[in-house]
């Protein structure tokens, strides 16, 4: 089910697409409020975006939950933002037992947000401030991102973070099929396409096997 793009999305409408608990809810709203305070100040998600928030934002990541496998002990995500979907994906699992959860953002006032969010909201969740690209190498159950790369960049940002069994969890919008032509060019990857649940001209991308493609050789 999606709601009909002309109508704006509010936290109950969110509630009874997502099917989260009453206490969840009551968590999210705390992020939104917050987000909505600290936006006044620090622009950390663009203005326009916020007359939806819960579409925009919180709908939009929230859909990723149920494709986290039941098995993930870790999760990392990728420039996290304002703790879409990283945070928001952390709140709906909080009862998963032993799933630990880690953030990346470069942005120092991002960071600042996802950490006085995390704590506002008792998550446990671990914020790296720093460019993907000079992590040091981590194997990670699963990995998420949404607006952070193009996906050939993307896939070598989360390369470093991939395991045997890990599994990618990507949002992308419209353009899906010229940065996957583009990514096969390096990257082989066993991948599913599912429909995005709050923009008609968005897909989740499951990946759960990521391989660098061998260079051509070129010597005579």
């Amino acid at each position: 089910m999606r709601p009909p793009e002309s109508k704006i999305l509010g936290p109950e409408e969110f509630a009874a697409l997502s099917h989260v608990s009453r206490e969840t809810l009551a968590r999210l709203k705390i992020h939104a409020e917050m987000l909505l305070d600290w936006n006044t100040r620090q622009n950390l998600v663009s203005e326009g975006s916020l007359a939806d928030l819960w579409r925009r934002h919180f709908w939009d990541s929230a859909q990723l939950a149920p494709y986290v496998p039941m098995s993930a002990a870790s999760l990392v995500d990728l420039g996290s933002g304002a703790g879409f979907p990283g945070l928001v994906i952390a709140e709906i699992l909080r009862e998963r037992p032993g799933l630990r959860v880690v953030l990346y953002e470069a942005t120092a006032k991002k960071c600042r947000f996802l950490e006085a969010a995390a704590t506002r909201l008792g998550l446990p969740v671990e914020v790296r401030q720093g460019r993907i690209e000079d992590a040091a190498p981590e194997i990670f159950d699963c990995i998420t991102a949404r607006a952070c790369a193009p996906l050939a960049k993307l896939v070598v940002y989360a390369q470093r973070f991939w395991g045997r069994k890990s599994v990618g969890l990507f949002l992308k919008g419209q353009n899906v099929e010229v940065e996957l032509t583009e990514s096969h060019k390096s990257w082989r990857m066993e991948l599913v396409r599912h429909q995005s649940r709050s923009d008609p001209s968005g897909v989740i991308l499951e990946i759960r096997e990521l391989h660098r493609v061998a260079a051509p050789n070129n010597r005579a």
